[in-house]
């Protein structure tokens, strides 16, 4: 079983900072592609900003330039730096990752891995 704990989420006015932190646990081998989705209500699920092992990241059009996705490999944890918040991020973000187990898989892909979301809610 692999767990994936997010933290850092809560209440910022406009123009205000949160870092969230996603850490990943349990049977791990190797984790390939990490990354932020969001879902505002009455919306669908949106990819928010994703990071390779190697440290090569992509970003949504609408948080460029205001977020930063990021990493720690021997942590397994991948964290999202929100800058310049606006009421439009308010959503809830969930961390998702690409994990092999140690205990390996039956058809030996990657396993995509949800966290359970933590809330950002930004006023104006």
């Amino acid at each position: 079983q692999v767990q994936l704990l997010e933290s850092g989420g809560g209440s910022v006015q406009a123009g205000g900072s949160l870092r969230l932190s996603c850490a990943a646990s349990g049977d791990i081998f190797s984790i390939n592609l990490m990354g932020w989705y969001r879902q505002a209500p009455g919306k669908q699920r949106e990819s928010v900003a994703h990071i390779t092992s190697g440290g090569n990241t992509n970003y949504a059009d609408s948080v460029k330039g205001r977020f930063t996705i990021s990493r720690d490999n021997a942590k397994n944890t991948v964290y999202l730096q929100m800058n310049s918040l606006r009421p439009d991020d308010t959503a809830v973000y969930y961390c998702n990752a690409d994990v092999y187990p140690a205990t390996g898989t039956l058809d030996n892909k990657y396993l995509d891995v949800w966290g359970q979301g933590t809330l950002v809610t930004v006023s104006s």
